[in-house]
């Protein structure tokens, strides 16, 4: 179950920013400009979508969610 995490959010994010993670989880993806605010609401949406994981945006915290390896941690702590 939890390497669909994995993967869902690789594939959101290669949706989004037209770079594959799945060897580079850790890559700052606001310091490479990769997301901005709008990516990040498509990640939210795209998260909630495919993964039924509530995360408002008026909640979210930029450095808890800025490489795709906390963002499968949080996906993951949300799903429980």
């Amino acid at each position: 179950m939890m390497d669909n995490v994995k993967e869902t959010v690789i594939e959101i994010l290669k949706d989004l920013t037209g770079e594959d993670f799945s060897e580079n989880l850790d890559e700052n993806l606001y310091d490479s400009a990769l997301l901005d605010s709008m990516g990040t609401v498509q990640l939210l949406l795209e998260l909630q979508d495919q993964l039924g994981i509530e995360a408002p945006v008026s909640e979210f915290d930029r450095n808890e969610w800025d490489t795709p390896a906390k963002i499968i941690e949080k996906v993951e702590a949300m799903k429980q």
